[in-house]
């Protein structure tokens, strides 16, 4: 049986797989204007470089479980690396946007079968009193890397050159491969033959669902086309749905659902999740764009929101063992949503010292509260259920954080239309009314949260489990 530190230690190799992982979908956001100008193309065509990945990752999520249970973890997560690292490497000597974009692609591949069996092979036989410790080394990627990344671009691409920000995956990745090497097994789980037509209808489905979504950020002035790539991804998937709950061998199994605990992190925990993945999209934006910061200023104003996802991280498992799963999503909801509306009192006169303990605090409740919902996902599912609870949370998870751009986005585009219809560039009322729309989505969720079971989770909490 594997030790405590043993575990410890492959949690924190795959927390630095989806650190790079989450780190490559925002890191190109800022250099995007000088690898336009490179490859002789407009900027905005360069979207397509940050929607291919996504849409990959999120088409190819489903066949991991699959894949480890048939050739075994260590096998698939160490080959997701190398083509991770070989796509980074395509990626850095494109010479043309079309390069470029089947480079992202591969890279999305590579990233979406490396997280998701990463973080099944440390919930693997994990004891119910770990989850909680393991659940909080995985969720610090997911706070830092989208903060951290747009900052990173701008300044690797302006100081060096854009394809640095792909190289420098070639030595982390090598020593993410030497630590797979060490720490992980080969295990397999019970495989069953490969249901494509569940992975044809889930990857075209996810994958227009969420092109849709990202054509919704990227062309908020002509609806249309992410209007009919929404409604045509959510019909397949509901075909894809229809198809799993009735093939005796599905893709991955929905059954996960059944467990309370699961289904609140899906439902309730998809919404604050949306609310929560907007704020690295929208805060820079409203610092640049609103209140007239550099883009260094507004970079080094938002690692205080990460140093606040940092700082409360050693008390995250004291608070929830004491206050219990169910009262840290009620009242962190509500701070989660009073920080929105704070942000939305800001204007240009709001001192950056004041701004920065507002996002250091608002960066501790949006810790507390994602380590919480991944804590939770899966503290009553049993071993046999892990391979596709897994699959299932890593595509929704997949799919807020797109849709918290989108639903920033549409926010931003609302609150100008209310306010001024006539304005083309947002001013900083519209952003402060965009920071109301998110408070209140935040809020939706405490319906969800207040409909759980009062000792909801209680089974992986130290003191309720010796009561």
């Amino acid at each position: 049986m594997p030790t405590v530190s043993h575990k410890t230690a492959t949690a924190l190799l795959v927390a630095a797989a989806l650190f790079m992982e989450i780190l490559d979908a925002t890191i190109i956001t800022t250099a995007l204007p000088i690898i336009a100008a490179e490859f002789g193309v407009p900027a905005a065509h360069l979207s397509v470089g940050v929607s291919a990945y996504l849409v990959a990752v999120t088409i190819f999520i489903p066949i991991s479980g699959w894949a480890a249970d048939r050739f075994g973890a260590k096998r698939i997560f160490s080959l997701a690396i190398l083509i991770f690292v070989a796509a980074s490497v395509l990626c850095g000597f494109s010479q043309s946007l079309n390069q470029f974009t089947v480079a992202r692609v591969l890279q999305g591949i590579g990233g979406a079968m490396m997280v998701p069996v990463g973080r099944l092979v440390v919930l693997r036989n994990l004891p119910k009193e770990q989850i909680v410790s393991a659940m909080a080394i995985l969720t610090w990627p997911a706070l830092g890397a989208p903060l951290i990344g747009p900052v990173l671009g701008g300044w690797i691409a302006e100081t060096w050159h854009w394809s640095w920000i792909f190289f420098i995956n070639v030595p982390l990745g090598a020593i993410a491969l030497l630590f797979a090497y060490w720490l992980l097994n080969n295990d397999k789980g019970q495989w069953q033959p490969f249901d494509i037509t569940g992975f044809l209808l889930s990857a075209s489905g996810f994958g227009t669902l969420m092109a849709g979504l990202e054509s919704f950020s990227a062309r908020p002035e002509n609806i249309t086309l992410p209007l009919v790539l929404v409604a045509g991804g959510t019909l397949t998937l509901a075909f894809a749905i229809r198809h799993m709950l009735r093939t005796p061998t599905p893709l991955f199994s929905l059954s996960a659902l059944r467990f309370s605990t699961f289904r609140a992190t899906m439902t309730g925990g998809s919404i604050i999740r949306i609310s929560l993945s907007s704020a690295p999209f929208i805060i820079p934006l409203m610092l640049q764009v609103g209140l007239g910061y550099s883009a260094i200023e507004a970079g080094t104003l938002l690692l205080w929101l990460f140093a606040g996802n940092l700082a409360v991280k050693p008390a995250t498992t004291w608070i929830m063992n004491v206050f219990g799963f169910k009262n840290v999503l009620i009242y962190n909801t509500l701070l989660v949503a009073v920080g929105f509306f704070i942000l939305a009192l800001c204007d240009s006169t709001t001192p950056a010292w004041l701004l920065g303990i507002i996002l250091f605090i608002s960066g501790m409740t949006r810790s507390m509260h994602l380590t919480v919902l991944n804590t939770l996902s899966f503290a009553d599912v049993p071993q046999s259920y892990i391979r596709d609870a897994n699959t299932l949370s890593a595509v929704i998870m997949q799919m807020t954080r797109g849709m918290g751009i989108t639903a920033g986005a549409l926010a931003l585009a609302l609150a100008t239309f209310i306010i001024d219809d006539t304005r083309s560039i947002p001013v900083t009322t519209d952003f402060q009314l965009t920071m109301v729309f998110m408070g209140i989505i935040a809020l939706i969720s405490l319906f969800n949260s207040a409909r759980v079971e009062p000792d909801i989770g209680d089974a992986v909490l130290n003191h309720r489990r010796a009561r």
